[in-house]
């Protein structure tokens, strides 16, 4: 990037600071540091990228375990809510593609909706991509444990 110091990604915004570790408070920072740092975008498509690649720097790398501190884990999803167009993004650390649920596709009424279910596979093993509500199927409730 022409002009980029190393220490500023913009005029005024400076990114030498920011912590790295693992930790969720360290994480947090991240995160809100680049969520106000990048572009705001009206092209959809480009605001949902750079949301998912603020998630993607701050995710926990799948597989990473830290001895003595057992609440940090690997990051197994990532999602992003797109409230204008009402599509739900997930991206799973263990298939290659990000793909979407059309919640304007799927009826919510208590009179006439039905319970529907996305088969995610063993260990997430099923790759979705792109719109994936057509791949709902029918099935039962889930059962609260002690209700």
């Amino acid at each position: 990037m022409a002009g980029w110091d190393g220490a500023r990604s913009s005029p005024g915004v400076r990114q030498s600071m920011l912590p790295g570790t693992n930790r969720a408070a360290d994480r947090f920072a991240r995160a809100a540091f680049y969520v106000n740092a990048i572009p705001k975008d009206e092209n959809p498509n480009k605001a949902l990228a750079s949301v998912f690649s603020v998630i993607r720097n701050v995710s926990v790398p799948y597989g990473i375990s830290t001895p003595g501190q057992p609440n940090i884990s690997s990051t197994r999803w990532r999602t992003v809510f797109d409230h204008q167009r009402k599509l739900y993004f997930f991206e799973s650390a263990l298939t290659p593609n990000t793909f979407w649920v059309d919640l304007k596709a799927l009826d919510f009424s208590p009179t006439s909706g039905k319970v529907l279910k996305l088969d995610l596979g063993a260990d997430q093993s099923h790759t979705y991509s792109g719109n994936a509500t057509a791949q709902f199927k029918p099935s039962a409730p889930f059962q609260f444990l002690g209700i």
